[in-house]
């Protein structure tokens, strides 16, 4: 075999290779079509249901079985995007209208995920049989080759409706994706009728109809004033929120309850939602809701908030509006494969191209209905004629030797090979000229067409055909006339599947949520030996004093504008914001500590934890374990980042003692080896936090500080080693950088 190699730039073949990959992707995958608004997978989805009579009228049939043979002739991208796309279409809180109808486990509004496909069962909706598949058998559409060329498929789906516009559709291609609302049917519908009786309509006209989205959720676009510009350059901005009302509850109390939910909110949104109102809470921005219920079901959202007696409803609907998704935008463009190319469409764009369409399904439409009537007039106007002479032509029949030379008489007059019974009959015989169809016609016509009522209907047959190619004939010549019929089927379904709309579209002022001042009180910071914490108001704390510093390692009072510092072993400071403790009460856990801050517990351990605020007014001594000490003064770690280092420490070096000074007068180290040594706060030196320090207990060996004890004049401090309890306080003071003594 001969191999040819050709030679090109890399840069040019990538470019191009790209590209082709890129329009693959926006014209066969992910970006609907402009005329019936569907993407290849939901077309071919759809087209297989029909081609195997799974009907609005007929049993429900599995949709493995229909997945497998979507797959197995039209689309061969793997099972999972059929099925996804199948789910999808039968979910009546993401479609305008639902095109499949699901039986079983089709997921729901919360983000639960649909049953297996081996499981559930589905069929098509009536609205998708009578204006998306009709009319497949009269040429309204092209059909094209399959993957493998053993199939053939529509091109596009001759659907009667703006599918864009009424289902909406979201895909992300190669450098571009679409996201189109979905809109009210009925709306659509009458929008189309009216462009179709005057093309020369405004879009601004238009949206006097179709005022603007309707989504499946419901809910309320709020800035209806920005909605012309959206729907004149197919791009924008819409603005939904939830829909809340004000429900009475015992004791003069009033609740908040979430009936409707923004589109961009189905599925895990409303977790994220109840999360978020959830941490409003905890962090005091909202402190008039008491409890947060989702009584959420199949007869739809119902969201609970219960409030505090004499809450400020308004003030809490806004702080909701501003800081969760209860509202929250919709980013719209336009985009659909127009002309077997990506084009950004407005309103009116879109609706003309599916008037368009329109005119043309119904042109093929009239075109091959009249055709069948044509063909179907000459055969009875050759079967009338013959019935006038059916003696002559049973004459033929019987002197014929074969069909062929009966129907060569029939068509040409030519009587050759074939007896009569009188040379008059051979005459008459040969000014017989039927056509093709009608002798193939006469010659299959059975006896019982003799009858006189039968020849009666045929010729009421007759009639009927000449009145319809009349009708067909006048459609197909005059537009007006194919508009009306267009008009007629429009006008059918908005009577049979229209509804009322579901969104409010309004002018709704921006959420304005203003700050209350943080009216700054005294509470207590509280870590349990987990490193979890809270904060208990004072109340609480009085009540509890001894189960407090009974169950918690750190109990520091504090301010609730204030700061806490958590000094770790590896020489490090974080900051918490006291506002970001979570506020509880003493059966609460509380929250983890590595939670709210930058502090990760698997890489470092906590040595202590002050309040700020102290440590403005107090020194802090550090004491490495290799008996490295200094006293820095407090005011150094007011500081706004939420992770300093706190100290300087020297390669292999830690912490193992962190405290801040209120009167101590005398530290005692303890080395791992049993030496203890007790100096003078006095002699520790004070450096700033970026010094390593000076040696307060000189190690030998191997040997490191295990611990430092600081002690308070007049305190009676033990020690526990080796199971013998040591007096520090009784400790002879010795000098700094020695050795101490042994235990």
């Amino acid at each position: 075999m001969d191999h040819q190699i050709i030679r090109t730039e890399y840069a040019d073949l990538m470019q191009k290779s790209y590209i082709d990959y890129a329009m693959s992707v926006i014209i066969s995958r992910a970006i609907p079509d402009v005329r019936d608004g569907l993407k290849p997978v939901q077309r071919r989805t759809l087209y297989d249901m029909h081609e195997l009579g799974i009907r609005f009228d007929k049993p429900y049939r599995k949709c493995a079985r229909i997945v497998g043979d979507t797959m197995g002739k039209y689309h061969p991208h793997g099972d999972s995007s059929i099925y996804e796309a199948l789910v999808v279409m039968a979910q009546d809180f993401k479609k305008g209208i639902p095109l499949v109808d699901g039986h079983g486990n089709f997921g729901s509004i919360e983000g639960d995920g649909a049953a297996a496909m081996r499981y559930t069962e589905a069929r098509l909706e009536k609205i998708t049989q009578m204006a998306f598949l009709a009319d497949l058998d009269k040429n309204v559409v092209d059909f094209v080759p399959n993957f493998d060329e053993t199939e053939k498929e529509p091109e596009v789906l001759p659907v009667k409706i703006s599918n864009l516009l009424v289902n909406g559709a979201e895909g992300i291609a190669v450098g571009m994706a679409t996201s189109i609302p979905p809109h009210n049917l009925g709306e659509v519908v009458r929008a189309t009728m009216e462009y179709i009786k005057n093309p020369d309509i405004t879009t601004e006209e238009l949206m006097k109809i179709v005022e603007g989205p309707d989504f499946p959720t419901g809910g309320i676009v709020v800035n209806k004033d920005d909605l012309a510009e959206v729907y004149e350059t197919g791009q924008g901005k819409i603005k939904i929120r939830g829909r809340v009302e004000v429900e009475k509850a015992k004791g003069g109390k009033e609740r908040l309850v979430v009936t409707e939910i923004p589109f961009t909110m189905v599925g895990a949104g409303i977790g994220k939602f109840l999360n978020d109102v959830y941490n409003l809470v905890e962090s005091r921005k909202i402190t008039d809701i008491t409890d947060i219920s989702n009584q959420s079901s199949k007869e739809g959202i119902r969201i609970v908030f219960d409030l505090k007696k004499g809450a400020d409803i308004e003030r809490i609907c806004n702080i909701l509006y501003k800081k969760t998704r209860l509202e929250d935008t919709f980013g719209v463009n336009m985009l659909a494969v127009c002309d077997n190319r990506p084009e950004t469409l407005g309103l009116k764009s879109i609706i003309a191209k599916s008037v368009e369409f329109q005119q043309e399904v119904n042109t093929r439409k009239y075109t091959t209905l009249l055709n069948k009537e044509l063909e179907k007039k000459e055969i009875q106007e050759g079967l009338i004629k013959a019935v006038d002479v059916i003696d002559l032509i049973i004459e033929i029949l019987r002197g014929s030797k074969s069909l062929k030379d009966a129907k060569r008489c029939l068509v040409e007059g030519d009587t050759e090979g074939i007896s009569f019974k009188s040379d008059q009959s051979r005459v008459m015989a040969g000014f017989l000229r039927f056509s093709e169809r009608q002798a193939t016609a006469i010659l299959e016509m059975k006896l019982y067409k003799l009858i006189g009522l039968e020849i009666e209907a045929l010729a009421k047959d007759y009639e009927s055909t000449k009145k319809n190619i009349d009708l067909y004939q006048d459609i197909l010549n005059n537009p007006k006339a194919l508009d009306r019929v267009i008009l007629n089927e429009l006008k059918a379904i908005e009577k049979e599947y229209s509804a009322p709309r579901k969104t409010s579209i309004e002018n709704v002022e921006e959420a304005v949520v203003e700050e209350a001042p943080m009216v700054e009180e005294p509470v207590v910071f509280v870590m349990d030996r987990f490193g979890y914490v809270k904060c208990l108001d004072v109340s609480t704390f009085e009540k509890s004093r001894d189960a407090v510093y009974e169950e918690n390692k750190y109990v520091i009072n504090c301010m609730n504008t204030g700061k806490i510092g958590v000094f770790t072993d590896k020489g490090n400071l974080y900051t918490v914001k006291v506002l970001d403790v979570p506020a509880g009460k003493m059966k609460d856990k509380g929250s983890p500590i590595d939670n709210i801050s930058n502090y990760d517990s698997t890489q470092e351990m906590i040595l202590n934890v002050f309040s700020v605020d102290d440590l403005k007014v107090s020194p802090v001594v550090f004491v490495t374990e290799t008996g490295m000490i200094k006293s820095v003064g407090g005011e150094e770690f007011d500081v706004a980042k939420r992770a300093v280092a706190a100290t300087k420490l020297l390669e292999g070096d830690s912490l193992v003692a962190v405290q801040l000074l209120t009167g101590e007068e005398t530290v005692c180290f303890i080395s791992k080896k049993g030496m203890f040594l007790r100096i003078n706060i006095s002699d520790i030196p004070t450096k700033k936090k970026a010094a390593v320090g000076v040696r307060g207990m000189r190690l030998s060996g191997d040997d490191r500080l295990e611990t430092a004890v600081f002690i308070r004049s007049g305190e009676n401090v033990e020690y526990e080693y080796k199971g013998l309890n040591i007096a520090l306080d009784r400790l002879r003071i010795a000098t700094r950088d020695t050795k101490g003594v042994k235990k």
